[in-house]
């Protein structure tokens, strides 16, 4: 049936570049000695490699947190200044690349199709996760389906993968969001109305989903399971589209240190582990769990036609973005959605290693 949809704000309407100033606020990283001792990525002679580069991490557990974690990036980039910019969603995100605020950003694959829909110049040069249980509605007692949401507060992060997620479960359930309250707050803000009890339900991300479990929390339904249902979300590396033409060996670089950073957590996952619980903000065995809630790839496997693809054959991660782009038109939350082609030409693989 035909359900009601409020007119969320989804990337840049109605955003303003002072937002960049609290957006960005995070930390400078300069060259650190914390580096795992694997290989590096390959030193930087100065050539390639701006002075300085800014990266918009999330805090997620994945290969880029994992990479700052341990000091990778500093370690590959020796004469550049490596700027860490902590960003809460992709929609902040979104804004940081209409300001050129940022170099490398990372977002969910929603806010991503929403950037492209509008034009944001960048591309997707590496998908950081594909989101599994990391993921996931959490209730309180007394809720056990997607049916007893109706007349209760739920809480999510607009424009989001888990706002996706939940307009896309609440469709296949036959639940009109018309009868319950969805309240945009970010993660952070969304565990503090948890935790006074303001809110009933939540889809959120880890480690927040954790600190909600950890809070009388029921889980009923992951990313993964919608994955089996036909709803795939991810998170993705973004770059800018100047940076990538400018600094092409630059961005090889990066890309071989993400690939350092998941090999990293696949030889070693509970070292790996210890150095996330510090970014993460949870135990080392939470920050484990959380880590085995995604699925990791290097580059090599996203080459795959799966995912993004081989320079001159992009890969099916293109029509993702397009599906995604599609059910937001559908539900009224942007005007228009990009063409399959032109998602696949913000594909960017010809850094990937094959």
């Amino acid at each position: 049936m035909p359900l009601k949809r409020r007119h969320f704000l989804y990337g840049m309407a109605g955003v303003t570049v002072p937002l960049i100033a609290a957006s960005c606020a995070g930390t400078t990283n300069a060259p650190s000695n914390n580096a795992a001792g694997t290989a590096s990525a390959g030193g930087d002679s100065g050539s390639a490699a701006p002075s300085t580069i800014r990266i918009g991490y999330q805090v997620i557990p994945n290969a880029e947190l994992l990479a700052k974690a341990l000091g990778l990036t500093e370690k590959a980039f020796p004469n550049s200044t490596v700027q860490y910019s902590s960003f809460d969603s992709g929609r902040d995100v979104n804004t940081a690349f209409a300001a050129n605020g940022i170099d490398f950003g990372l977002a969910g694959s929603v806010p991503v199709a929403v950037g492209i829909s509008q034009g944001l110049p960048y591309e997707v040069y590496f998908i950081h996760d594909v989101i599994g249980d990391a993921e996931a509605l959490v209730v309180r007692n007394g809720i056990t389906t997607t049916k007893d949401l109706t007349g209760k507060k739920v809480a999510v992060p607009f424009g989001s993968t888990t706002h996706f997620s939940l307009l896309a479960l609440l469709d296949q359930d036959g639940v009109d969001p018309a009868g319950l309250t969805l309240l945009d707050l970010q993660p952070q803000d969304l565990v503090a109305a948890w935790q006074r009890g303001d809110i009933d339900a939540a889809y959120v991300w880890e480690p927040h989903l954790t600190r909600l479990v950890g809070d009388g929390g029921t889980v009923i339904l992951t990313s993964a399971d919608l994955a089996d249902r036909g709803v795939l979300t991810a998170d993705v590396g973004l770059v800018s589209k100047a940076f990538a033409q400018n600094h092409t060996d630059a961005l090889r670089r990066y890309v071989g240190v993400l690939d350092e950073a998941v090999e990293f957590y696949r030889a070693n996952p509970q070292q790996a582990a210890e150095a996330l619980a510090k970014e993460l903000g949870l135990t080392p065995e939470e920050s484990l769990a959380s880590s085995k809630g995604i699925i990791w790839l290097t580059s090599t496997e996203q080459a795959d036609a799966k995912f993004l693809g081989k320079s001159g054959q992009p890969g099916a991660f293109a029509q993702v973005l397009k599906d995604s782009a599609d059910f937001l038109v559908g539900q009224k939350a942007i005007d228009k959605a990009a063409d399959l082609a032109t998602f696949q030409q913000h594909l960017r693989t010809d850094t990937l290693k094959t």
